[in-house]
Parts: C-alpha cells; sequence; structure tokens
C-alpha cells in the first residue's frame, strides 16, 4: 500500500458501539483485511461477509480496490454494518456520481438506534422487578 499512498481515501463508519477506520485504495486486487485479518476469517459467516461488501456489489466494483479496515467494538453485526457504511462513504469520496446508487440502496444513512440506558429501580431499561400484591 505504500506506493499509493498519495491516492488512499480514509473513511469512518459507525453502528452501535462500533466503529470501523477504512482505508481504500483504488487500482487495487480487490485485498481485503480486517484488523490484520483476512475478510472471510474475520467475518466468519458468509452474511456478514456479504453485508461488508455490499457497497461494493451495489455500484459493482469488487475486486478493484485494497482496503485496510481497523473496527472496534460492538459485535460481529454491528462491526459489519461500520465497515459497510465506511467502505460507502470512501466510494462516495473517490467518485462522486457513485453517491446516487448507493443512496438508493441506503447505504450512506448512518443508523442512529442505540442501547437504552438501564434505569434506576428496575433491572433493565424497561423491564420492572415483579410485582407482589402481598
Amino acid at each position: 500500500m505504500s506506493e499509493a499512498v498519495s491516492n488512499v481515501l480514509v473513511a469512518t463508519g459507525r453502528r452501535k458501539r462500533a466503529s470501523a477506520r477504512v482505508r481504500m485504495v483504488p487500482n487495487g486486487t480487490g485485498k481485503f483485511l480486517i484488523n490484520d485479518r483476512e475478510l472471510e476469517t474475520y467475518m466468519y459467516a458468509e452474511e456478514l461477509v456479504r453485508l461488508t461488501t455490499r457497497p461494493l456489489d451495489t455500484v459493482e466494483k469488487q475486486g478493484q480496490f485494497d482496503f485496510q479496515v481497523k473496527v472496534a467494538g460492538g459485535g460481529p453485526y454491528g462491526q459489519a454494518v461500520a465497515i459497510s457504511l465506511g467502505i460507502a462513504r470512501a466510494l462516495e469520496k473517490f467518485d462522486a456520481e457513485l453517491r446516487s446508487p448507493l443512496k438508493k440502496a441506503g447505504l450512506l444513512k448512518r443508523d442512529p438506534r442505540r442501547r437504552e440506558r438501564k434505569k434506576p429501580g428496575q433491572p433493565g431499561a424497561r423491564k420492572r422487578f415483579q410485582f407482589s400484591k402481598r
């Protein structure tokens, strides 16, 4: 990656507690490293791999970029969606004309939903302790 440092695109994606920093190198070979591990070994399920690479499938640019991703926090699904958002944002930086198909597929939207906090006087966010009449 050092030979193409000048045209490296950096983007960030987040979902719940997961945060992904995506480095995208144009004119690559399709190499995909997540936390210094291959995509298929890090994203162990086929659905997670598909979710992660969805922006590339949408704009039909598989194998044209190299990705180096650092992701932390959250679970596997949240990390996959965070990486997906980061890739979509990097693709948009690469070519502004890709914005329309990415936006139409809903890939540039940050999911604002978060875990609700636990409230005092009850065991969880919404659950109440069991009521006893006697």
